[in-house]
């Protein structure tokens, strides 16, 4: 069998002489992914927040032990560009080889699916086969009929714009992104409407920082509460509805917004029925 040569999301080349048997995996959806395609048993490590295999664990997403993932002695560590450091990915790949991902709509996180079944060797098996048909068989809704406000962090208060995974799911799920157009600024004082920007050259802006006069302004007949990254409390909820008084308020899973690949596949209609219930 030739060696499979393919490129991640970095545009690096990675080459595979065999299907890699021992995996690491420092991102809880990939690890998903990985049982889902009938490789749960290569998994040799994987992080404190992944909730699927029986792996040792390699610290967190954003605190990965490099010594205790090269002691596994992995053919392939999986990450990601968002969920991961920089520092960590950069000293792991100086030693072993790192499939980086980074999508950032539905589409291309069943393609990365598709990519991790190529690169384990599974993906002419009828289970990896009809998993990825599945995938790309999932529909965006037309156009939209509500508009939701999805904060991600309560202090400072944060959103996505549509340069997301997250809200290309809310899109599927037939909803629009009330802040899909806003970029994050620079400074924060420019973000919060405060100062001018600063050249925002080279720094992700996907991710603003938002007042509650803004989300006022901008209104949303939603305001959908995921359960991760940050865990809305009560007090929060009630601060975010004042702002929002005729809102619907949801909570939901912040697995079904954020995580790509074989998880989207059944979690885009969990969240149409949720988010367009009664509308």
């Amino acid at each position: 069998m030739p060696a499979l040569k393919l490129a991640d999301d970095l545009g690096r080349t990675l080459v595979f002489p065999h299907p890699p048997q021992r995996i690491v995996s420092l991102v809880p959806s990939d690890t998903y992914s990985i049982v889902a395609l009938g490789a749960g048993d290569r998994l040799v490590g994987r992080t404190t927040w992944c909730e699927h295999g029986e792996a040792p664990t390699v610290g967190g997403t954003k605190d990965v032990d490099v010594d205790a993932v090269l002691a596994l002695a992995p053919h392939v560590v999986i990450a990601n560009q968002e969920e991961n450091t920089r520092t960590a990915l950069e000293a792991l790949a100086a030693r072993v080889p790192v499939l980086v991902s980074l999508p950032r709509r539905v589409e291309q996180g069943v393609a990365h699916l598709a990519r991790l079944a190529r690169v384990l060797g599974v993906d002419q098996t009828d289970r990896a086969r009809d998993l990825i048909r599945r995938g790309y068989a999932i529909a965006r809704v037309g156009e939209a009929s509500l508009r939701a406000f999805v904060p991600i962090w309560m202090d400072p208060l944060m959103t996505c714009n549509a340069d997301t995974f997250g809200s290309d799911v809310l899109a599927h799920a037939g909803v629009a992104n009330a802040f899909g157009d806003r970029l994050r600024l620079y400074p924060l004082a420019a973000d919060l409407g405060k100062s001018a920007p600063q050249d925002a050259v080279g720094r992700d802006v996907r991710y603003p920082r938002v007042t509650l006069d803004e989300v006022r302004a901008r209104g949303a007949e939603l305001l959908v509460l995921p359960d991760e990254p940050h865990a809305f409390s009560d007090a929060d909820e009630a601060a975010l509805h004042e702002a929002l008084p005729a809102a619907r308020v949801v909570r939901v899973s912040g697995k079904d917004l954020f995580w790509y690949g074989a998880w989207t596949i059944d979690a885009v209609t969990r969240l149409r029925e949720q988010l367009l219930e009664a509308s």
